[in-house]
């Protein structure tokens, strides 16, 4: 899988691939993440990617020439499965996007900022928007490092233990029960003595009640439609 991100500030999205999974990701040749300045692709000689909007109001907009000259130039070079724009009004990101989104091969992310991109880059060149929540980022380099971290650590081969991200919070639509480590006591506060049992179909079961429980009462809404 290749992620092509495209930013005003590439310099925020330093931190998240240089560590961790998404370092491992790239070193084991299961990912390949690309940060692009779009003041790069931009006519302006003072690199200038945003302009006043038509009809009046506060704030910026992204220009459309800049962000179809690196749209056209990535797709000169290889296929993309998708182009995402990261915005407030895309669908709300979830476990089941996160999936599907992991099965594709090539992708393209567009960082959203300032008041948003002109509109007709989301006719002609989106075809995927999306969301992470109902809140506003100074722009979208966050929300595309959540995708990308969501979507690389399901690749296989990516986890050491490739069953954990099975067993995530939302995969079965629940949230994940409680875990425990050693030590089994902790100023008086014991493990259940079923996880010590070795009785895995027992323990199974356990934690199969406690996501329910855990998930009625954290978070009803994912309850809906489910008969247990």
């Amino acid at each position: 899988m290749r992620i092509d991100i495209i930013t005003v500030v590439p310099g925020l999205l330093d931190g998240p691939f240089a560590h961790s999974i998404l370092k491992r990701a790239e070193d084991k040749g299961l990912a390949s993440v690309r940060v692009h300045n779009l003041r790069d692709y931009s006519n302006n000689k003072k690199k200038q990617v945003d302009d006043y909007a038509f009809g009046g109001g506060a704030g910026m907009v992204m220009m459309i020439e800049p962000i179809a000259h690196i749209i056209e130039a990535l797709k000169s070079e290889r296929e993309y499965d998708e182009v995402i724009y990261l915005t407030p009004d895309g669908e709300t990101f979830n476990q089941n996007m996160a999936n599907e989104l992991s099965l594709k091969g090539n992708m393209i992310m567009l960082c959203g900022h300032y008041k948003g991109v002109d509109e007709r880059v989301r006719q002609r060149f989106i075809t995927k928007e999306i969301s992470i929540g109902d809140f506003v980022l100074s722009g979208g380099e966050l929300a595309a490092a959540v995708l990308t971290d969501a979507i690389i650590r399901l690749i296989p081969g990516v986890l050491n233990d490739e069953t954990s991200a099975l067993t995530d919070s939302f995969q079965d639509g629940l949230l994940a029960p409680p875990v425990y480590t050693r030590p089994a006591v902790y100023d008086g506060m014991e493990v259940p003595e079923l996880l010590l049992s070795g009785h895995q179909a027992k323990i199974d079961e356990w934690r199969f009640e406690q996501s329910v429980r855990r998930t009625k009462e954290r978070r009803p809404d994912l309850m809906e439609g489910k008969d247990f």
